[in-house]
């Protein structure tokens, strides 16, 4: 008898960014490319990247990432697997157009926040997005929402 090949287990596309939606008002999405090392680049692709608590700031009309953690694998002798956690800012690779319809978002105080970082083609992208920071009460107000929103759905389905 055959044996079965295993399929191999499929890894998540894109590291997600989900404190974002629920600490701003999400605008305008935009997808630009980040300049990466080697170690950098194989630490996103195999998702180990975490974007909470990361932005996008504007030095000298160029993007930087800020914040983001990338725990990239260690070459030692001996020791296999050894990480660290690299944080330190990455540039962003965007058009002069998009950068400067950016810098008119920042001028009128919103924020610039990294979603998601996709990992699913040839090139790394990062999608970003301008947002208005939200209040305590705005958050409660989500919260209270989802959970309407879930309630209504169990009754409809026990219903059924």
């Amino acid at each position: 008898m055959a044996q079965k090949k295993k399929k191999p287990v499929a890894k998540p596309h894109a590291v997600v960014n989900r404190r974002a939606k629920f600490d701003y008002e999400l605008g305008d999405e935009l997808v630009v490319g980040l300049s990466l090392s080697g170690a950098e680049v194989r630490a996103a692709r195999d998702n180990h990247v975490q974007l909470k608590g990361a932005y996008v700031q504007i030095k000298g009309s160029e993007l930087w990432l800020q914040g983001a953690s990338f725990s990239v694998k260690i070459n030692e002798r001996g020791v296999p697997g050894t990480r660290t956690v690299d944080d330190s800012p990455r540039k962003l690779l965007a058009k002069r157009r998009e950068i400067d319809a950016l810098l008119a978002h920042k001028a009128s105080g919103q924020t610039i926040v990294p979603l998601k970082l996709l990992t699913a083609g040839r090139y790394i992208k990062l999608v970003i997005a301008t947002g208005k920071g939200k209040k305590h009460y705005d958050k409660r107000e989500t919260l209270k929402r989802r959970d309407q929103q879930r309630e209504s759905e169990r009754a409809i389905k026990q219903q059924y």
